[in-house]
């Protein structure tokens, strides 16, 4: 086998490594489902990493196949395509049912139709090295999108200055896993290995960088709100509703300090009485329509 061959000491190491740290990265989504998990609901996490993964997996395993004496590349394969079946099957449990239909025809276009064209075509239509070729390259294209569906978010994190869905661990298990991978092939002389993992190591860079720039920002919150989400409550707000009704309604008498006696009732004093009681349920009024009746403009 290449990758245990004892005339490629350097490849089986880069490979066992490799087979490491790539473990290691389809465990990095661990706290992410465990938050799904407690949560009870996928937030604003996507399934899209996790199905492409999936299919880069179960493309991979084929090639292996196809090829011979790659071993390295079918064990760790096969351990992704356990892992993101786990992920996928969580997220169906619990996304909301927008998000668990689009999943399914993601998986039902790519993994199911799209995989089994491939697997027709090339067993059917195509021999010897034509097959290893034309299904190296498939692998190279798939192995790229790979690394870039974690890059879907990127717009996410600009737009809210939030790095919540894009957790470091995972964009550096990628950068480090392309860079032990891209050695693998180039030590074995497998161009399909080598060349998509250069395109990994930038797009995770690139990732790594973002993180770094957002990490410690504040984030972006709707407009109109306040960081909890709600609503502001302001003194300036208070002062455009506050309404006075003696303006609106002119059948009231305006405010005196001057007590008229009744002398007809023969009771002065009670008049005063009444009409300062009269007086503070005016002003009780006032503040309660300010209150609740917004829609009333102050003259």
């Amino acid at each position: 086998m290449a990758g245990l061959s004892l005339q490629h000491p350097w490849a089986f190491a880069f490979g066992l490594l490799g087979n490491i740290i790539s473990f290691t990265t389809f465990l990095a989504p661990i706290p992410t489902f465990y938050r799904i998990y407690k949560s009870k609901s996928t937030e604003g996490f996507q399934s899209v990493p996790y199905v492409v993964a999936l299919f880069s997996a179960m493309l991979w395993i084929f090639y292996a196949l196809i090829k011979s004496n790659e071993f390295l590349l079918i064990t760790i394969n096969a351990a992704g395509i356990v892992i993101e079946s786990i992920y996928i099957v969580m997220y169906f449990v619990y996304a909301d049912k927008k998000a668990k239909w689009f999943t399914a025809k993601i998986m039902l276009g790519l993994n199911v139709g799209f995989f089994g064209s491939i697997l027709l075509v090339t067993l059917l239509l195509f021999k010897g090295d034509k097959r290893i070729v034309t299904l190296g390259w498939i692998c190279v294209a798939f192995s790229v999108s790979v690394f870039v569906a974690p890059l879907s978010i990127i717009k996410r994190v600009i737009q809210t200055r939030s790095v919540e869905y894009m957790p470091f661990s995972l964009s550096l298990s990628l950068t480090l896993s392309a860079v032990v991978w891209f050695l693998y092939g180039l030590l074995i002389k497998d161009k399909y290995v080598a060349l998509p993992n250069v395109l990994g190591f930038s797009f995770g860079v690139v990732q790594m960088i973002l993180y770094v720039v957002y990490m410690n920002k504040t984030p972006v919150v709707a407009e109109g709100k306040d960081a909890a989400g709600k609503l502001p409550t302001t003194a300036a707000a208070d002062e455009h509703v506050l309404v006075n009704i003696a303006k609106l309604s002119p059948a009231l008498p305006e405010k005196s300090s001057e007590v008229h006696p009744v002398f007809e009732m023969g009771a002065p004093r009670r008049c005063a009485t009444e009409a300062a009681k009269a007086a503070a349920n005016r002003d009780v009024v006032d503040v309660f329509v300010s209150r609740h009746s917004p829609a009333v403009g102050v003259a």
